[in-house]
């Protein structure tokens, strides 16, 4: 094997591959980028317990002279290809289980893993793949994951039920104590699918989406799900399980609301959660809508003080005076999701889960659990 390729342009595709190498196994092949060098291309592959990525490098700095295949140990090849100072990087192979690396100045040697050692991978694709644009994809990836357990007891929880039903292509993420729901319309040319990615992919899959270009393609198996990106291929495993009925959790009436100024009541929330922190435990702050419509957020703690913030509600509220207390953490995290300016919150009652909608975010729902503090 021996090649050249421009040194950014390898350097930019290793930092994507490098997103599926394993970092803990005992199996040290998982910890190598397997390269593949063919007359016009060179494919770079990495795979973990959930992940595996695929890209395909056919840049005009390429020049291949010899073809071949070889495994690299992941970590030191990316530390020394980001820290060439060559335009051009040529990478060749001595006695078939030696790299040489030559930029610049630099002449490195790196042993080779056994290329045999690395298991066959599928990257499976379909005929009729959804397609989507990357910025939404990008939008139901931010606007979800953050509500997935971090709690591996419940492993279904850990990920992402993403649905395709007719037109609508739904989201939702919860842990039990909060919800995340996305709705978006797709044309109805695609097959119906239910599956559950693990977050963790799809948090990765959000780094990769930076590249910024327009769409992304998704293929479905029954055990993966892949999605087709550019020159990358991104694979992620699924979970198994039955991803818990939360349709009759949304509430569909809600005899109180109130609009806010969204990042006026981010501020007050945040602010009041300062004094009722205690050993690294969640804040709790509480919402009172008095009835001359003015809403107060308060904390307490015996130990250090309180806190009482006044916000002042965009519009009269609907409903009746209500007190209710909550995660300020669940709660701020809701809010960063939003687009718009401004935000309903709806409430049902001071011990039933309250719904926060944005003016211009439309198919997107965050549900809380209040808090009992007496």
């Amino acid at each position: 094997m021996n090649f050249s390729i421009s040194t950014e342009v390898l350097l930019n595709n290793l930092l994507i591959s490098q997103k599926a190498l394993s970092t803990r196994t005992p199996a040290p092949y998982l910890q190598g980028i397997k390269l593949e060098v063919y007359p016009k291309e060179v494919v770079l592959v990495t795979s973990n317990a959930d992940i595996s990525i695929k890209l395909s490098i056919k840049d005009e700095s390429l020049e291949v002279h010899t073809t071949g295949e070889v495994l690299i140990p992941g970590k030191f090849f990316v530390d020394i290809i980001r820290k060439l100072s060559g335009e051009k990087t040529k990478l060749s192979t001595v006695e078939n289980h030696i790299l040489r690396i030559e930029a610049g100045n630099s002449d490195v040697t790196l042993n080779l893993l056994n290329v045999e050692d690395y298991p066959e991978i599928d990257f499976v694709m379909n005929d009729t793949p959804i397609k989507l644009e990357s910025k939404v994809m990008k939008s139901i990836i931010r606007q979800t994951t953050f509500a997935t357990s971090a709690i591996e007891n419940r492993p279904i929880l850990t990920g992402v039920n993403i649905r395709v039903e007719g037109e609508k292509l739904i989201a939702i993420a919860t842990d039990s104590f909060r919800l995340s729901s996305k709705v978006i319309d797709i044309p109805k040319n695609f097959e119906n699918m239910n599956v559950v990615i693990p977050g963790r992919s799809l948090d990765e899959l959000f780094k990769v989406l930076e590249l910024g270009l327009d769409e992304i393609l998704i293929h479905l198996d029954h055990k993966s799900i892949l999605f087709e990106y550019g020159n990358v291929l991104f694979q992620s495993r699924l979970l198994d399980g039955n991803f818990p009925e939360t349709g009759r959790l949304i509430p569909v009436e809600f005899p109180i609301v109130v609009k806010f100024n969204k990042n006026d009541l981010f501020v007050a929330i945040d602010r009041a959660s300062l004094l009722s922190q205690k050993d690294g435990s969640t804040a709790i702050v509480k919402l009172h809508l008095r009835s001359d419509n003015q809403v107060e957020i308060t904390s307490n703690s015996p130990e250090i003080g309180k806190v009482t913030e006044e916000v002042y509600p965009i519009e009269k509220a609907i409903g009746v005076p209500i007190k209710i207390a909550f995660s300020s953490k669940y709660f701020l995290d809701a809010l960063k999701t939003f687009n718009s300016e401004e935000v309903y919150v709806k409430f049902t009652g001071e011990i039933r889960p309250f719904v926060i909608e944005g003016s211009e975010d439309a198919g997107l729902i965050q549900l809380i659990l209040p808090v009992r503090t007496e």
